[in-house]
């Protein structure tokens, strides 16, 4: 049976924001039914490399290229939404993960939504990039993690614009999984007060030239020498932490990935409404 990861939380806003006392949006990771497929999670949509069945696995890369979509912010109904690629996180025994992206917050009132580009080594706090972003910019993101090293590269293609960061790391890293990712983030008050967020209607989001390499073979998402596991975002009502209780939308809002290019490279992920949850 395929392990799923846990919940957990670290903060995606600046310093500035949490002084204002406005909640930080936050990336997180959450569980997943693992006896159904495609996964079900109630923040994740997209796909992950895993391990075979009976086999192991250990990525040192894993790079994705999207366009930002246009954002549709609702009235007095403040979202969120991110999207990017990862290392770790999956294994429901994991406490690490790391993640790159993009994101763009609606507050309830402003027609437009925020857009930013982001970092974070999970169970530390994550950092906002002072990089200019905006709907229908093309960004390619890659992590590489080589032993305790961290390197985190973004390139924002339409504004020729590019982030770097490595970091020499103490603490435990997780290398059992690659995601490329669409998902609800979190809103914490504090470390252990987290909410998931409603999801901000973003339409669809393409990743292409995805790649990964894992126990040093380079290869795709579907590549044979590990297995590929989609996962689609259903919220479920019945449990109270999830985010689409009294959703001004409607329940079941969520994200579901669309097949596989057959060169393994591409997929799209679409926001929907009205998704049950398996066996409901």
């Amino acid at each position: 049976m395929i392990k799923l990861g846990v919940l957990a939380a670290a903060a995606l806003a600046l310093a500035a924001v949490l002084a204002s006392g406005r909640p930080a949006v936050t990336a997180t990771f959450a569980p997943r039914l693992a006896a159904v497929t495609p996964q079900v999670s109630s923040n994740w949509a997209g796909y992950a490399a895993i391990a075979p069945p009976g086999g192991s696995a250990a990525f040192g890369d894993v790079t994705g290229t999207w366009v930002v979509p246009k954002e549709s912010c609702t009235a007095g109904r403040a979202d969120g939404v991110a999207f990017w690629v990862g290392i770790g996180g999956y294994d429901e025994s994991s406490q690490a993960l790391e993640q790159l992206g993009t994101a763009a917050e609606c507050n309830g009132t402003a027609a437009a939504a925020r857009h930013y580009v982001w970092w974070e080594i999970v169970p530390s706090a994550a950092v906002e990039v002072p990089l200019k972003l905006s709907p229908g910019d093309t960004v390619t993101a890659a992590v590489v993690v080589q032993g305790q090293k961290v390197t985190m590269s973004l390139k924002n293609v339409t504004r020729r614009t590019r982030f770097s960061k490595t970091m020499t790391l103490t603490q435990p890293l997780d290398v059992s999984s690659a995601e490329w990712i669409a998902e609800a983030p979190a809103s914490c008050r504090s470390q252990n007060r987290c909410t998931v967020l409603p999801l901000t209607n973003f339409g669809s989001v393409t990743f292409t030239k995805a790649a990964a390499i894992g126990n040093g073979h380079p290869g795709t998402i579907t590549d044979p020498t590990w297995a590929a596991s989609p996962i689609q975002l259903i919220a479920d009502g019945s449990r109270g932490r999830f985010f689409d209780r009294g959703d001004v939308l409607g329940p079941g809002v969520g994200a579901v990935p669309s097949d596989v290019t057959a060169d393994g490279r591409s997929f799209s992920v679409s926001w929907a409404q009205n998704l049950t949850p398996p066996g409901q």
